[in-house]
């Protein structure tokens, strides 16, 4: 059995931006990072699609894929949160909150719901570090965050 292909479109902006950059050096991550931007991630779909665009072998975007941790190669939730776990929010209790969104959300880190509501995500540095813990739902930002706030702000995202 076969799997299709997906058919994929970019809009005309990230195909002009591609066009703009194909020539330059160190193209790839900018390109990604604009399909990320549009997309929410990078599908295979649309690896391949880039792969196509620049001329370049798909497993040389897989490599800048899965080097860089800030691609994300699966769709995320709706609401993607991300839990600070640098220095400071770790030792201030970034791991707790983790571990209580893992009870409260069912998923672990690195997945989605499965209404596809929230994803979970733990990541390096907020760059909040005086609000520690920190944690960002969609982009906005949490900070000082304990345990016992963590179902209010799920609720504020439902």
């Amino acid at each position: 059995m076969s799997a299709m292909k997906e058919k994929i479109t970019f809009s005309k902006g990230l195909v002009a931006f591609i066009e703009k950059w194909k020539e330059k050096p160190g193209n790839l991550i900018m390109v990604l990072h604009k399909v990320q931007e549009e997309l929410g991630y990078v599908s295979r779909e649309a690896a391949d699609k880039v792969a196509e665009m620049l001329d370049i072998p798909l497993a040389t975007i897989y490599g800048v894929l899965s080097f860089y941790h800030f691609f994300k190669i699966t769709k995320p939730g709706e609401h993607n949160i991300q839990v600070c776990l640098g220095t400071a929010c770790y030792l201030k209790g970034g791991e707790m909150l983790v571990d209580e969104l893992t009870n409260l959300l069912g998923i672990e880190v690195g997945a989605v719901t499965a209404d596809g509501k929230f994803s979970l995500e733990g990541v390096r540095c907020v760059g909040c570090c005086g609000l520690a813990p920190v944690m960002t739902v969609g982009g906005e930002v949490f900070g000082k965050v304990t345990k016992d706030q963590l179902p209010g702000i799920i609720a504020k995202f439902k």
